[in-house]
């Protein structure tokens, strides 16, 4: 087994470094002095910038001090994190999308927030050292799941679960889904995110541990693991689901919406999307449990707050601290759309949308009936950030394409997607 691959120091970046120096750590009060201003870096909607906002004004409100919100371009935040964190010009918080080896040790411990009974934060989807610092805390919590045309499911008077309790098996889904096909005319049966975390889910569903890493840090590739992905690949026959979303990347949002397709299998993150942009009625289905009731929970972002002096670190902690009070916290999740990483919280969607309501309440069972496999990876992920490691471009959206093209085996594109694992995480 290889060993592990560690972060290269970043070279370049400065230009775009320096129009960002005003936004980060070294503005306001510092070092033995009152800290009245903090940055706070995120990539994410205009929509869902505004919870953000209206929590950093209450907690100017209350304690005095400004929290500058700067939302950045998703695929520059992590860069310009890196950049920051070599030139020692971090911001106070951000909501990033990863956790990188590069800046963990210059992070807050949030354990005592993680550690308050009266938070309710899930302690297994906190980022925590082997230590028991808690380098950070998800903003939210994201679920992969079945959505499907209800338009045609009632045209074509076939019915589906909408409670965990009695899901599908995938044979059951496809059969229904069949039918309703035959029925209106529809195209394909299902669409499938062309994601390795989509995949995961699935594979999760069919009884497997697909790249869950063993103790001694491999990856099993076993039977049971290619016949499942043998069973993925052989729906993508262009009756069942369509080849070009994982062989050649058409986009399934859209194959969805253009009312031709059954049903979708994707993640809540769609639901607010599909509550405002969809012509038909839709909704989401139970998961196919065949035979685990699974899903992937993953998380939305990852709250951070940087110890870039003692005063500033200890700001930055209060705030995070204050945006996770239960209260707080609640009032985020509705503006936001979130699915919470706090346990018991009583949250008002404020959407106009049924369905969207549906959805959900939905997604809410599904992860309190989830396995536990189903947090695993995201688990995982954290930890090889903690100890250095960088997973790098995974392959299995295009192994996973090069088996669904007839060009390798299932068992070639287990092997070869373990394989890259173990070299860079193992």
């Amino acid at each position: 087994m290889k060993s592990s691959k560690r972060v290269l120091a970043l070279a370049g970046g400065l230009a775009a470094l320096a129009l960002l120096s005003g936004c980060a750590s070294g503005g306001s009060g510092d070092d033995g002095g009152k800290v009245d201003k903090l940055t706070f870096w995120l990539s994410t909607s205009t929509a869902q910038e505004k919870g953000y906002q209206d929590l950093a004004t209450a907690y100017e409100k209350e304690s005095g001090v400004n929290v500058r919100i700067v939302n950045l371009p998703y695929d520059g935040l992590q860069t310009k994190l890196r950049e920051s964190a070599q030139a020692k010009s971090l911001p106070d918080v951000v909501r990033a999308a990863a956790i990188d080896p590069i800046w963990t040790s210059q992070t807050v411990d949030l354990s005592s927030i993680t550690d308050k009974k009266a938070t309710g934060i899930n302690q297994d989807l906190v980022a925590k050292a082997k230590d028991g610092k808690v380098l950070s805390i998800p903003s939210d919590i994201t679920a992969a799941g079945l959505f499907v045309n209800k338009s045609l499911f009632e045209k074509a008077g076939v019915s589906y679960p909408t409670d965990p309790a009695k899901a599908w098996t995938w044979d059951e889904f496809l059969k229904a889904a069949d039918e309703v096909k035959a029925k209106t005319g529809a195209k394909y049966d299902l669409t499938f995110d062309a994601s390795p975390s989509r995949l995961r889910a699935y594979m999760y569903t069919k009884g497997t541990t697909f790249l869950e890493q063993q103790k001694d840090g491999s990856f099993e590739s076993n039977a049971k693991m290619v016949g499942a992905l043998q069973d993925f690949a052989d729906m993508n026959d262009d009756k069942t689901m369509p080849k070009s979303v994982w062989a050649s990347g058409q986009d399934p949002n859209a194959l969805f919406k253009s009312g031709q397709v059954v049903a979708y299998f994707s993640g809540v993150w769609q639901t607010s999307d599909f509550a405002s942009n969809v012509d038909f009625d839709w909704a989401s289905a139970a998961t196919p449990a065949d035979p685990t009731h699974a899903t992937e929970i993953n998380y939305g972002g990852n709250i951070v707050g940087f110890a870039n002096s003692d005063a500033r670190g200890a700001a930055a902690k209060k705030f995070i601290e204050y945006m996770y009070e239960p209260a707080n916290y609640t009032k985020l999740s509705a503006t936001n759309g979130f699915l919470p990483v706090e346990n018991g919280l009583d949250i008002d969607y404020p959407f106009t949308s049924q369905a969207a309501k549906d959805s959900f309440a939905l997604y809410t069972k599904e992860i309190e009936a989830a396995d536990p496999i189903s947090s695993a990876y995201a688990n995982e992920a954290s930890t090889w950030a903690i100890e250095g490691k960088e997973l790098g471009t995974d392959p299995t959206t295009t192994e996973v394409g090069k088996l669904i093209n007839g060009q390798q085996s299932a068992k070639k594109t287990l092997d070869t997607i373990t394989k890259y694992y173990e070299e860079q995480v193992g």
